[in-house]
């Protein structure tokens, strides 16, 4: 039957719920590990609603009067994501991936009028029709969130040379200098992020001030005496990005992680990676979760050979 696209308007929030709890049903049956509440149909219609912002706008495909899809996206304020638009985890599902395109040519129509020319959508990993249906639209893969289980025995084990320990408070500047590092990785070629850097001493008193704060599990690698990386466990529960369907339940989290430039390729990133790991396993996490910018050479190669798994990925298209 012929498909038919209308704007999105809280009449469809029943039929966009279902769809969106039949999508979370048959991604759980590969990762068992996500939220299991978002099969509910009252959870997943607060999650749509909770996208229904004053600018927010969409539409919506049915066939035959039946609802076969929907598409809603969601300005953020936080201009450092251009003039933009989101389509959240919640913000979509189809009963035929095909139909992702039709949705986004009469949703991104609106979106190009309003100025908003930099279109993200996130999308299960898993679907590969849905996702060769939105690279079909001209989106790219831009970042990964992914999961794999807490070992059941050590993971840890170090290169000779290498040592990984708890850092102590006259190390701060040494842990400060790290954290510029990713940043600066990231802001270089292939990734280009926006973000650079910010200001070592900025940094060093943001470390001061969250030094000892017990919510995070703070490793340094050494070696010959001097600190080359830094890696940090703690729960998901204080992760800003991984939330509402994208966050399984009680897990840990790998929040950060660098190691200097003349450290690395010794294996210094994979000794911190699983020492994390480790830490989560004690900790009685029974999931770890981590991310990664898709075009960051490092971290794209070291965590899935640490049994990474993708669960979601960002995709991004610039209209210009």
């Amino acid at each position: 039957m012929r498909l038919e696209i209308h704007p999105y308007s809280g009449e469809f929030l029943d039929d966009a719920a279902d769809l969106l709890t039949q999508r979370h049903a048959a991604q759980r049956v590969v990762e068992p590990a996500l939220p299991a509440a978002y099969e509910q149909l009252d959870v997943a219609r607060v999650a749509i609603e909770e996208l229904t912002t004053e600018n927010a706008s969409g539409a919506v495909a049915t066939r035959g009067g039946e609802v076969v899809g929907y598409m809603l996206g969601t300005p953020r304020a936080d201009l450092t994501w251009g003039p933009n638009v989101w389509v959240e985890p919640a913000g979509h599902a189809v009963r035929v991936a095909e139909d992702v395109r039709d949705l986004y040519a009469v949703a991104a129509g609106r979106w190009v009028e309003e100025g908003r020319t930099s279109h993200y959508a996130v999308a299960p990993a898993g679907d590969a029709g849905l996702i060769d249906a939105w690279f079909r639209l001209g989106f790219g893969q831009q970042h990964v969130y992914a999961i794999r289980e807490a070992p059941e025995s050590p993971l840890t084990k170090l290169v000779d040379g290498i040592e990984i320990r708890r850092p102590t408070s006259d190390e701060i500047p040494a842990l400060a200098e790290l954290e510029l590092a990713l940043p600066a990785h990231q802001h270089a070629s292939p990734v280009f992020s926006s973000v650079g850097p910010p200001p070592l001493a900025e940094a060093i008193s943001e470390w001061e001030e969250d030094f000892d704060d017990p919510k995070y599990a703070t490793f340094v690698a050494v070696v010959d005496g001097r600190i080359v990386g830094s890696a940090i466990g703690c729960s998901l529960e204080v992760s800003g990005m991984h939330k509402g369907i994208v966050k399984p339940d009680s897990a840990g989290f790998l929040g950060f992680a660098a190691v200097l430039p003349d450290a690395r390729g010794a294996g210094v990133g994979r000794a911190l990676g699983t020492t994390v790991l480790d830490w989560a396993a004690a900790e009685g996490y029974p999931v770890v979760v981590t991310d990664w910018r898709a075009t960051n050479l490092l971290s794209s190669r070291a965590w899935p050979t640490l049994g990474y798994r993708p669960t979601f990925l960002r995709l991004f298209r610039a209209i210009a």
